[in-house]
């Protein structure tokens, strides 16, 4: 019978994982460990942290990563830790974790393999699942050889001549064709998408952005009762998620929250997550939410505003919301992060605090994309003056002979939409 005891033991088991990374100037964070964000990370996919160690270069080795005094040192605080993994903070080359992995004698991952394991972990709709294993395969091409060092023998000669050459590239064959295969499949979720963005009412828009963990589930939720999952972790949304705001008076806007950013987060996954990002991208105003209660705010703001540059949305027009500002550590952090965050709004997603001066602050914005304009239509055209009333700012409605008379404010768009309906439609501006 098994021991069921020392299979519950075994579940709760969190490998130990060392931490390491060369840090350049460039990565440097004023007053930031430089091993603290992978640390979270770590934590995210399910590890807990048995040491760390830095080497600051001008830049990584370029066949060992590490200096190889410094491999050494790894390799030795390591093992007198007992990790069971160490985890570089780092993209490396196949050839570095290779040196790396010989150097220390164990299994080693790199930062993009860790963002990979949460992103599986989080996936949870059918889109997401093959956004992930896409960038899992893209990740994995180019490193298929090092899977194949159990075919290598060394030394040269009679023996050394096996399947090994044949059997990599028979995978990578495979591998490429699975990519096009995925590829293809998300092709049609992004067009299928794109018809579904067609049909909605053509309202304004707005796209909740920033770095992983910064509260934009909630936010989502505290503003149009959206129930989104909301949990402590990062990357816990992977999927757009969009709800409409109504104001009550036709001046609604349209909300997304998508995946959130992380410093350096790997090309792959911003490539395989593009349908996903594309939301954000169709939007009228980006909702910049960063952390006003993490003592590196502003890094991370930078980070997002590195992505953004990434994909090609840093023109769009934002605003900044410092959420968690009931949490902030003294209220002149949270006036210094206004300041250069502007135009910011502190709020609390989970008191409510200054949201109403969102509110107000977005309904300005929804309220600008529309047109003052006075219709005239047949007063017996109820689907007309239904679909005007649910698209557009009603002001005035006065009935005249056999004409209904209504001046209104209206989005350019959804005005073309009701100029399309059947029977005529004689329009001015009001």
């Amino acid at each position: 019978m098994p021991d069921r005891t020392h299979a519950k033991e075994i579940s709760l088991h969190r490998e130990r994982c060392f931490l390491c990374a060369v840090v350049t100037p460039e990565r440097t964070v004023v007053g930031e460990d430089p091993l603290d964000e992978i640390g979270r990370l770590v934590d995210a996919a399910g590890g807990e942290e048995a040491g760390r160690t830095i080497q600051r270069r001008d830049r990584p080795a370029s066949s060992t990563y590490f200096g190889r005094g410094k491999l050494a040192e790894v390799a030795a605080a390591a093992k007198a830790a007992a990790a069971d993994t160490i985890v570089v903070d780092d993209d490396l080359s196949p050839k570095q974790l290779g040196a790396v992995e010989t150097a220390c004698r164990g299994k080693v991952i790199d930062r993009n393999e860790v963002i990979l394991d949460i992103f599986q972990s989080n996936a949870r709709t059918h889109q997401a699942k093959l956004q992930v294993e896409l960038a899992q395969l893209q990740y994995e091409l180019p490193r298929l050889a090092r899977k194949w060092t159990h075919l290598e023998r060394l030394g040269g000669g009679i023996g050394t001549r096996g399947p090994g050459e044949s059997q990599i590239e028979t995978d990578r064959r495979l591998l490429r064709r699975k990519i096009g295969s995925l590829r293809r499949d998300l092709d049609e979720i992004e067009a299928r998408r794109e018809r579904e963005v067609m049909t909605r009412d053509a309202a304004f828009s707005a796209c909740l952005v920033g770095y992983t963990n910064a509260g934009k589930s909630s936010l989502l939720n505290r503003l149009t009762g959206a129930g989104a999952l909301v949990r402590d972790g990062l990357f816990a949304t992977l999927d757009t998620l969009t709800r409409r705001l109504e104001f009550g008076d036709g001046a609604d806007m349209l909300i997304s929250d998508t995946v959130g950013f992380i410093r350096r987060l790997p090309h792959h996954l911003v490539a395989s997550f593009h349908a996903t990002l594309e939301e954000a991208a169709r939007s009228n105003l980006l909702l910049q939410v960063a952390d006003a209660a993490s003592p590196f705010a502003l890094a991370e703001a930078d980070a997002v505003d590195a992505t953004l540059r990434e994909l090609g949305m840093d023109g769009l027009p934002r605003i900044h919301i410092l959420n968690k500002a009931d949490l902030a550590p003294a209220p002149g952090r949270l006036e210094a992060l206004a300041n250069r965050l502007s135009p910011a709004f502190p709020v609390s997603a989970l008191t409510g605090e200054g949201i109403g001066g969102l509110l107000a602050c977005l309904r300005g914005k929804a309220e600008t994309g529309m047109r003052a304009v006075r219709v005239r239509f047949a007063s017996g055209d109820g689907r007309r003056f239904a679909l005007l009333n649910r698209l557009a700012r009603v002001e005035k409605s006065v009935y005249e002979d056999s004409d209904v008379i209504v001046t209104a404010r209206i989005e350019a768009a959804d005005l073309e939409r009701i100029k399309r309906l059947p029977g005529g439609m004689a329009v001015e501006k009001a």
